[in-house]
């Protein structure tokens, strides 16, 4: 269900919040949480490297959803280089960046944020 680096961030975070909505036959209980920072794998810190230095903006996050394996990427980034561009124009940015690196992965997950 969660990929082995979930499971353990979510079995070690203290600071686990949980919501019990209520029906009239049952009750469900979800947890949520967000996770300790935890440091970057080596294929995290070169994406990570390659877009803080192009792309300089507030938030940048990147992470293996791949289970550790380095084949799928998630990263959401914010830029004042995305303003004013379409969502296409913005990934075409960011894929333009890490080039070299997507030749070697099966998938990327991608959010561009315009900042002001």
């Amino acid at each position: 269900m969660f990929c082995p680096r979930l499971r353990s961030i979510l079995s070690t975070t203290p600071s686990i919040r949980q919501l019990t909505i209520s029906s009239s036959s049952s009750k469900i209980l979800r947890a949520y949480s967000t996770p300790a920072s935890v440091p970057l794998d080596k294929g995290e810190q070169a994406i990570y490297q390659k877009l803080k230095t192009a792309l300089p903006g507030k938030r940048l996050e990147v992470q293996d959803v791949s289970g550790g394996c380095g084949s799928f990427y998630a990263i959401e980034i914010s830029s004042p280089a995305f303003k004013g561009l379409s969502t296409i124009k913005q990934h075409k940015l960011v894929n333009k960046c890490l080039k070299e690196d997507i030749e070697g992965i099966h998938g990327l997950q991608l959010k561009t944020i315009p900042e002001e």
